[in-house]
């Protein structure tokens, strides 16, 4: 059974940051679109960029600070799970909130040793409710894992055009062949979906669920 820790404990700061200074007036209205407006599928869902985030006002404020003016997709993560089943990397940070507590799981990119992760290093954190969170790009995650039955929504914030179609590559090279989707590089686990799907299978270890 895996240690969980709160973002707020001194071991977060090597994976990501606490924005515990924002006007909790936007957060809490993003917080509250999050939860009338999308869905909590059986599973779990996820939608890049979800309109009635994407045109709230509290989002068009807080993006510009997001990733310093450039162009912000606000999207989700909702449903149900408990297994860690893959690892992700951007080249940029993502940010998430969540409308109820939430946990991440997750590895450092200097943990990936001859192109594949040991999921012994997957660390567990659990974020508070409206608690905006930022997950540094070096820092592996992929679907938040719940808390209780209700499940899980969360903000997922990233760069416009992360997590879309994967472009054509000219040439291999570096981490090509982990790139699953526009800005996002993928390690699965053997008994993942993704890893049905045909996605790189670099995960060892126990499929770590909580």
């Amino acid at each position: 059974m895996i240690d969980i820790l709160s973002v707020e404990d001194p071991a977060f700061a090597e994976y990501g940051h606490v924005w515990g200074d924002v006007d909790p007036k936007l957060t809490g209205a993003i917080a509250s679109e999050l939860a009338a407006s999308t869905p909590l599928p059986a599973a779990t869902g996820y939608v890049p960029q979800e309109d009635a985030l994407q045109q709230l006002p509290a989002a068009q404020a807080l993006a510009p600070a997001l990733f310093g003016g450039l162009s912000v997709q606000f999207g989700w993560c909702n449903g149900h799970n408990l297994k860690l089943n893959c690892l992700e990397y951007h080249r940029t940070s993502e940010f998430n909130l969540g409308v109820g507590d939430f946990v991440l799981l997750l590895a450092k990119q200097s943990d990936i040793v001859g192109g594949e992760l040991d999921t012994a290093r997957v660390k567990a954190f659990r974020v508070p409710a409206g608690v905006l969170v930022e997950v540094y790009a070096t820092t592996l995650h992929y679907a938040p894992c719940q808390v209780s039955d209700a499940g899980f929504k969360v903000l997922v914030a990233l760069p416009a055009g992360t997590n879309l179609g994967a472009p054509e590559l000219p040439a291999a090279g570096g981490d090509a062949d982990l790139l699953w989707a526009s800005n996002k590089w993928l390690l699965a686990h053997p008994e993942s979906a993704e890893a049905a799907a045909g996605a790189p299978v670099r995960l060892t270890g126990p499929n770590v669920t909580l």
